[in-house]
């Protein structure tokens, strides 16, 4: 059985960027991924240019699924969008609340990103593919473990095929995640986000403002390496080429590949997993 894996982009802000990462996501998409995804900006803040990368995208084999967040947004706003990739023949999509610009008040018409899914039903049917966010270490913004399983289980009752989980190291908090999932009754995917390790200050900034738990001992292995880039790469690639291997052997439905818009690492990892086609 061929083991699915998908990569996420963010749209570039320069011409220059945008003919990179086209160039990136060519070479990636020979790879053979089951779909890319391309991310949304805060209150739809990159909304042209996410369209934009996603019609670039589109003339790829390999679907496109644009990512859409809702909050401060309104049902009209939400629907002209929806709308254009239909046209464009979009059938996939990443279900997101996201956040609030800064400086806007008001979370808008459809505040949670449940109601933005259930819109999405009502307005479309089945014609979209959704998927939505997970959180195994929980959000940020939660009180606890539990509101944020009660608020991930009213995305999948209000209508998400599967979900992409926020990036982890702690394999433990995934399979504990997907084991309350189950419980709940709930059998939808859960596609493990995975982030490969390039920057040392970067991923600390990231895992801060996500709670994504960095391991002590890889934190303090990685501190070690200092500007060290060559190690920190090649430590990186080793720790989460391993991590992907452990989650496949356990029986993972995919990999969802966080690319940051750069080549090697992403395709390191899949070539080491021996997932290219």
């Amino acid at each position: 059985m061929t083991t699915r894996f998908s990569f996420e982009f963010f749209p570039p802000k320069t011409e220059a960027g945008a003919e990179r990462l086209l160039q990136v996501h060519q070479q990636l998409v020979s790879l053979g991924p089951e779909y890319c995804s391309v991310t949304y900006g805060a209150g739809g803040s990159t909304r042209e240019r996410t369209l934009n990368t996603v019609l670039a995208m589109s003339a790829s084999s390999v679907p496109v699924a644009p990512h859409l967040s809702c909050i401060g947004d309104s049902r009209e706003s939400l629907k002209q969008i929806l709308g254009t990739y239909r046209q464009a023949g979009v059938h996939r999509l990443v279900a997101l609340r996201g956040d609030l610009p800064s400086g806007q008040v008001g979370l808008g018409e459809l505040p949670y990103a449940a109601d933005l899914v259930a819109f999405i039903r009502e307005s479309y049917g089945q014609e979209f593919h959704i998927e939505v966010a997970a959180y195994p270490e929980t959000h940020p913004q939660a009180e606890n473990f539990e509101q944020d399983l009660r608020y991930f289980l009213a995305k999948v009752n209000a209508g998400a095929d599967a979900a992409i989980t926020q990036y982890f190291y702690n394999i433990d908090a995934y399979w504990h995640f997907c084991e309350r999932v189950r419980q709940a009754g709930c059998s939808i995917d859960i596609v493990p986000g995975i982030m490969p390790i390039t920057q040392y200050s970067n991923l600390m900034r990231f895992s801060e403002a996500c709670g994504a738990e960095i391991p002590r001992w890889l934190r303090k292995q990685l501190a070690a390496y200092a500007d060290d880039q060559d190690s920190i790469r090649q430590l990186g690639e080793e720790v989460v080429t391993r991590l992907c291997q452990r989650l496949l052997e356990q029986g993972v439905p995919s990999l969802h590949f966080y690319t940051m818009n750069q080549l090697e690492p992403c395709r390191n990892i899949v070539m080491n997993l021996g997932l290219q086609t």
